[in-house]
């Protein structure tokens, strides 16, 4: 089978002439195939050297054309222009093209005017299409290739027809995101409207809608803790999140949900991005502690020999990446095999059937701090699964995706009836209505808890503090 590619400029009469002999030779001959590309007058140079650079052919006018040899094994075979074509036509198919000058270039017209349609088509098609754009930071990181497939999601994103996905990660490795777009398109998951991939800030969190920042990496980290690597991590952090403050401020929806989440500094980041905030609302921004939820609960879960989802409504208080305090006041067990038992919808307080205070003030708030460290240990990875998970059940909820009664640990700006220094982000029970959060009202802060959240309140105080002396130095 001849299969001819002829390409040339729109207003081209030559294109027009040779379009014409193609078409009557496709329409006649069974085994041969013509595809045609017209460019725009104004595109057609830069065209047409990218087309020759790429194949190692000189062509200099308008039509270009050429034979595709994919089923002998070979690169295509350039033939020339209009001229040549012909000629080709005449030798081996005995067809000429005797069509007069005024009619190709009323065909050239036509053309021109034709592929300007189909362009404003497009453009029409393209403007209808509203995409939810979501912006993913550190988007190279092992829990982004969790997030990714599951944002891509109309079981995350109920409603949503389109959604365009920003990949930034800002340590380079240009080629590495060139490879995860493509990953990313070889998904074909029909919310995919596109992928963008971005290693500066230039275009970031413009248009955004959602806004995911895990946690920064830097090239030159070492993993030592001492006073002064402290004050450069924090000092970094304190650069890049007043920045990327500012910029989601100025470049993102004024309804854009915004999640912090990761393993290091995670309340002081979402507390710095607030710092810089003027047009967006504060309720706007908020950070994840449900991977410590589900952490607590797998840990009961293992005590009680239940499943990890039959144990419900556990409390992150405080500093997520810091101190915290597991509180299950609230929390209930369904499915224990206890001395009183019930249907399947039947749950028990927790705190009744784990009666070991002693063990739940200490041992188990030292386990839940442990268990993420200890499954990096083995794993070498910082639990990127049940992070990603953490995030993506915030998100669910967030848009309206989960039940009346369910509780959330969010970290958020610090309420006024906490009495706590105005500024601070702390992780609360919060329970999500129409799209919106609200602090969990009914719940009791004794004593303990109060002093557990001052010592929270002061830890974020100083983190803070040391940023903003580690920005003054280099002010």
């Amino acid at each position: 089978m001849a299969k001819f590619v002829l390409a040339g400029k729109t207003d081209c009469p030559h294109y027009a002439k040779a379009e014409l002999l193609a078409d009557s030779l496709q329409g006649c001959l069974p085994n041969f195939r013509i595809h045609k590309i017209s460019v725009l007058p104004h595109a057609w140079k830069e065209w047409l050297e990218d087309t020759c650079t790429r194949n190692g052919w000189k062509h200099e006018q308008s039509p270009l054309v050429w034979r595709e040899l994919v089923d002998q094994g070979g690169k295509a075979m350039l033939l020339g222009g209009f001229s040549d074509f012909l000629e080709h036509c005449q030798d081996y198919y005995s067809v000429t093209s005797d069509m007069p000058t005024d009619i190709m270039l009323s065909v050239a017209s036509e053309n021109l005017e034709t592929k300007m349609n189909s362009i404003v088509e497009e453009q029409h098609r393209v403007s209808l299409i509203k995409p939810l754009h979501i912006w993913l930071s550190s988007a190279l990181s092992p829990t982004g290739h969790f997030l990714i497939p599951n944002l891509l999601s109309a079981e995350v994103f109920p409603n949503t027809s389109a959604i365009s996905l920003h990949l930034l990660n800002l340590e380079g490795k240009e080629e590495q995101l060139q490879w995860l777009r493509m990953e990313t398109e070889n998904l074909a998951l029909p919310l995919l409207y596109q992928v963008t991939i971005h290693t500066d800030l230039e275009q970031a969190f413009k248009e955004a809608d959602v806004i995911l920042l895990q946690d920064e990496c830097w090239s030159d980290d070492s993993d030592t803790e001492d006073e002064e690597e402290m004050k450069k991590k924090v000092k970094r952090i304190s650069d890049r999140y007043r920045e990327y403050g500012q910029l989601i401020d100025t470049r993102a929806n004024r309804e854009v949900k915004v999640i912090v989440s990761g393993d290091s500094f995670v309340n002081l980041r979402c507390s710095l991005l607030l710092d810089n905030v003027n047009l967006i609302d504060s309720n706007q921004f908020v950070t994840v502690a449900t991977q410590l939820e589900n952490e607590a609960r797998a840990i009961i879960a293992r005590k009680l020999k239940v499943r990890t989802s039959d144990v419900t409504h556990v409390i992150v208080w405080g500093n997520i990446s810091g101190s915290f305090y597991i509180d299950l006041q609230r929390a209930k067990v369904f499915n224990y095999d206890g001395p009183i038992k019930g249907p399947a919808y039947f749950s028990q307080p927790a705190k009744n059937i784990l009666q070991e205070r002693k063990w739940l003030e200490t041992d188990f708030q030292e386990l839940v701090r442990c268990q993420r460290a200890a499954v990096a240990s083995k794993t070498c990875r910082a639990a990127p699964m049940s992070l990603a998970n953490g995030i993506l059940e915030v998100l669910k909820a967030w848009n309206g995706i989960c039940g009346a009664d369910e509780i959330f640990s969010l970290g958020v700006l610090c309420p006024g009836d906490y009495n706590l220094p105005d500024g601070i982000v702390l992780s609360v029970p919060v329970i999500f209505t129409d799209r919106k959060w609200s602090v969990l009202s009914d719940v009791t802060r004794e004593d303990n808890l109060k002093e557990r959240l001052e010592i929270a309140a002061s830890e974020l105080r100083q983190e803070k503090e040391l940023g903003s002396v580690a920005i003054n130095k280099t002010d």
